[in-house]
């Protein structure tokens, strides 16, 4: 298997350069960093798990790449409420 092939790694890293192009110009560097690198580590922990050749190695990463998720979603939960980002309609 390659994790080029898999949908969710395909979504997950258009998600993350999705991500990475509003917020190359904001200031706020910590926020900026934490909400990227986040949005990063999804794609990143599913490729890693798929190149260690462990359904068992490939699951524990792909509960981190959920744990990045959840993370994410605050992130941009919080991203809305201190209107950096724009919430969807």
């Amino acid at each position: 298997m390659k994790f080029e092939d898999l949908e969710v790694w395909k979504r997950s890293s258009r998600l993350c350069a999705d991500l990475y192009k509003p917020f190359q110009d904001i200031k706020d560097f910590g926020f900026r960093d934490q909400i990227t690198r986040s949005a990063l580590s999804i794609p990143s922990n599913i490729a890693e798990g798929v190149e260690r050749d462990s359904k068992k190695i490939f699951a524990r990463f792909l509960e981190y790449s959920k744990g990045s998720c959840g993370e994410l979603r605050t992130q941009i939960y919080i991203g809305i409420d201190i209107d950096y980002i724009e919430p969807a309609v």
